[in-house]
């Protein structure tokens, strides 16, 4: 049985949800604790820096959890990243870290310090969307040890995914690990073309030296005063062609509920670990 410890680095999230996912975990060999501070609120975050801090301290250096769920993504891990990594103890560095979005500045950070093993997956808010609860089944059976969940283009190459904006705000900063020989696979809600455009200008900047760069779905694209004139696909094929990137085509990964598992650096569940 393992035993998962959720925290919210973040934003919050509601009662429901926990309990939504709960009761779909009866069918894992899982128990799952939702930190209190997952339903704290301090206008947009789940509760000031100190108190996420504490929160996310006291899942990771407890040796009784196998692994830490974050539960929400939105805005905020990044203000307590690289704190948070320079104050895990040892047992830190045996734990399963799950997430996306947001989430990835700490999936970063960690990968970096090589502190246990992250993991982008879907995470306990997607029970809200449509076809959340596979979302959440996705998540909970890669805890369980089971990879049906693995993003299918995942080999014997070491990857990494993120959120396309994320990745941007970490190049340069103290939580960017070295990604020399991996696949990367980056996905966008939310952003104009001309944004997804700009973002890439700056990402593959930072990439050059990685074993290519996967593009999953970018969704729910505002509408400009006139059209961009092309699509994600072509502006990450172009971009990528500029730098020396491989483009390797389509991730299965995104801000939706068919979201994929996608390990950073060598595929491996936490059974197997």
């Amino acid at each position: 049985m393992s035993r998962i410890a959720i925290c919210a680095p973040s934003t919050p999230i509601t009662r429901d949800v926990a309990e939504r996912v709960t009761a779909i975990a009866a069918d894992y060999p899982v128990e799952l604790h939702f930190h209190e501070q997952c339903f704290a609120e301090d206008g947009h975050f789940a509760g000031d820096d100190k108190v996420r801090l504490d929160a996310l301290l006291e899942c990771v250096n407890d040796p009784g959890f196998d692994a830490v769920w974050f539960a929400k993504g939105g805005y905020g891990a990044n203000r307590i990243a690289a704190r948070a990594v320079a104050e895990m103890s040892d047992a830190a560095r045996k734990k399963t870290f799950l997430g996306y979005s947001d989430c990835g500045y700490l999936l970063a950070g960690l990968y970096r310090a090589r502190i246990g093993y992250p993991v982008h997956g879907p995470m306990p808010v997607d029970i809200r969307r449509e076809g959340g609860d596979e979302a959440v089944r996705r998540a909970l059976g890669w805890l369980s040890g089971d990879a049906a969940g693995l993003e299918p283009s995942v080999d014997a190459l070491p990857t990494a995914a993120f959120n396309l904006m994320t990745l941007a705000m970490l190049c340069g900063t103290d939580l960017m690990p070295v990604l020399a020989g991996h696949v990367v696979m980056v996905e966008e809600v939310a952003e104009h073309l001309y944004a997804i455009d700009r973002l890439f200008f700056h990402v593959t900047q930072h990439l050059r030296g990685v074993g290519g760069l996967q593009l999953g779905r970018v969704t729910a694209v505002p509408e400009n005063d006139r059209p961009f004139g092309t699509g994600a696909e072509n502006i990450a094929r172009d971009w990528c062609e500029r730098a020396g990137i491989p483009f390797l085509g389509p991730a299965d990964i995104g801000h939706d509920a068919a979201n994929k598992i996608v390990p950073f650096g060598l595929a491996r569940t936490p059974g197997r670990s």
